[in-house]
């Protein structure tokens, strides 16, 4: 485990330790490259303390392993509340958790089962959030605030809401979706280099010398990718060369107004219709800059004429926070649906 630099130390007037206030929430975001825990004031979440570990949380035939979960999250989130005790009398009150998962949606059985009981017993707090990450992401970027968010890296999901539903597009993986993200751009390029060898139509030798330089010699290539059990992400890894010849190569600029078109289409099928609905980009992928943003840019505007685009207030972990703050105070305003965001019964009645 390794601590993230933080802010200043918050300073008086927050509510963090303020009994009648709504005092202290716990944020988790877990996903493939590991688990990160923030707790923050809940009158002040520009502040929060983090830590971070590595090691992805386990999923099996049954899901999400809850157990590895609570393993890894229980001494991060002590380790947390010991260090904010620190600066002052009294343990904090921790008053709210969030905890948004890859998969929870569909492999989150496990999570929602066992969860709402193993925090009030350990941690004494009975306000519970379980989330998609797709959800924290889009509280990240937006907060409480219909709209619609896209979330792209190696995936590509785009989730929007008009406070009343969640909407959802794509996010379905890289063999059956994901269209416009990472591993879609990497594998249409790697496709483009491939014909290039071939003497086909369509191929690029900017891409083809490219995917040599990344990979080796090109008639390996297939041995080299098939087998991987990662393979999503080492197609992914060829994206940004993409990005990289589209400055000069009509066919890899091709490909990144393809992707633009698609996630253009996923946000224009999940954002809330009507003048000032917001849509936000966040995640990864968009640090190609503007080789993808430009094209991006112009479908957004032809597509969802009708919303504005607007910076990612923060990341997936941030959400937790702003979910967690929002349940402390009974101020949740994004929709429960026992999937996307869950929050136990016991809870809501609290």
């Amino acid at each position: 485990m390794t601590r993230e630099p933080t802010a200043a130390e918050p300073g008086p007037g927050h509510g963090g330790d303020d009994p009648t206030g709504p005092g202290w929430v716990l944020g988790v975001d877990s996903g493939g490259s590991g688990l990160r825990v923030a707790l923050a004031s809940a009158g002040d979440l520009t502040r929060p303390e983090t830590t971070v570990s590595r090691e992805p949380v386990r999923t099996g035939a049954a899901g999400i392993d809850a157990g590895h979960l609570l393993e890894q999250m229980l001494p991060m989130a002590r380790e947390l509340l010991a260090r904010v005790g620190d600066r002052g009398p009294g343990v904090p009150r921790l008053s709210a958790v969030a905890v948004g998962a890859a998969g929870m949606a569909t492999l989150g059985d496990g999570l929602r089962a066992e969860l709402p009981g193993a925090l009030a017993a350990e941690l004494g707090v009975r306000r519970l959030a379980l989330a998609a990450d797709g959800v924290t992401a889009y509280a990240g970027a937006l907060g409480q605030r219909p709209g619609a968010v896209v979330a792209a890296g190696t995936g590509m999901i785009a989730l929007g809401t008009d406070l009343t539903s969640w909407h959802r597009a794509d996010g379905w993986g890289h063999l059956l979706g994901d269209c416009g993200g990472g591993a879609w751009i990497g594998r249409a390029g790697l496709d483009a280099a491939m014909r290039a060898y071939d003497g086909r139509r369509g191929g690029s030798a900017a891409l083809l010398a490219l995917a040599e330089e990344r990979f080796g010699p090109a008639a390996g290539l297939p041995a080299r990718i098939y087998p991987r059990t990662d393979r999503p992400a080492v197609l992914a890894a060829f994206a940004p060369d993409v990005a990289r010849a589209a400055l000069d190569d009509s066919v890899a600029a091709g490909i990144l107004r393809e992707a633009a078109g698609h996630i253009a289409e996923a946000a224009a099928a999940v954002c809330p219709a009507g003048d000032g609905s917001e849509v936000a980009l966040t995640g990864g992928l968009f640090k190609m800059g503007e080789p993808l943003l430009a094209p991006l840019r112009a479908e957004l505007a032809e597509q969802l004429p009708y919303a504005g685009t607007v910076s990612a207030t923060g990341d997936p972990l941030h959400g937790a926070l702003v979910i967690a703050a929002a349940l402390a105070v009974d101020g949740l305003r994004l929709p429960c649906d026992g999937r996307l965001l869950h929050v136990p019964q016991e809870a809501a009645d609290r």
